[in-house]
């Protein structure tokens, strides 16, 4: 099979369920914001010093491709296979995960310069891409209701990679940087 298949060179893409829609369209545009969360997730996951994360890492990626193919699915028609879908179960995990890096964590009551080192940048990048990912499948939810979890579970991910960054730093010695504003 062949990975191009030219149905798309006049701009526009199928969704699952077989409607075409354009390549511009705010679904597309949100599960493709999606998808490069999930690159750089995926930078993240590799760098060193998240090794014993590797596993978490790796299944939020795999529940990225699940809000993905339900952002990709036509709201119109169901789909003829069973789909995935975000639990409540799967918010918990990133919930656990963020208290037990928060209670090895100082207080923070400012808000943070991202920066510090490398793999401390691409983590605060992840998170960035992920909070325009929410704005995106926000917009997509105001005109065309999703998942209520998949809203939830991207809005925890973000808050998951910003503690992550500074647990990263932490674990990096890198200095993080509070934002002292100029007044």
């Amino acid at each position: 099979m062949k990975i191009y298949t030219k149905t798309g060179d006049k701009g526009e893409t199928a969704l699952i369920g077989g409607r075409r829609v354009s390549k511009a369209d705010l679904r597309i545009d949100a599960y493709g914001t999606v998808d490069e969360l999930n690159s750089w997730i995926g930078l993240v996951r590799n760098q060193p010093i998240n090794t014993g994360r590797r596993d978490l890492l790796k299944e939020i990626q795999d529940r990225l491709f699940t809000v993905g193919s339900e952002l990709a699915t036509d709201p119109e028609k169901a789909p003829k296979r069973v789909m995935p879908a975000i639990t409540p179960g799967d918010i918990i995990l990133l919930e656990e995960a963020m208290d037990t890096m928060d209670a090895e964590l100082p207080e923070l009551r400012a808000f943070v310069l991202p920066g510090g080192h490398e793999a401390v940048s691409f983590c605060h990048l992840a998170r960035t891409v992920c909070r325009r990912a929410e704005r995106l499948v926000i917009a997509l939810n105001d005109s065309s209701p999703l998942d209520e979890l998949v809203l939830q579970y991207i809005n925890r991910l973000s808050d998951y990679l910003f503690v992550l960054s500074r647990k990263m730093a932490q674990e990096l010695n890198a200095e993080e940087v509070v934002w002292k504003p100029r007044v």
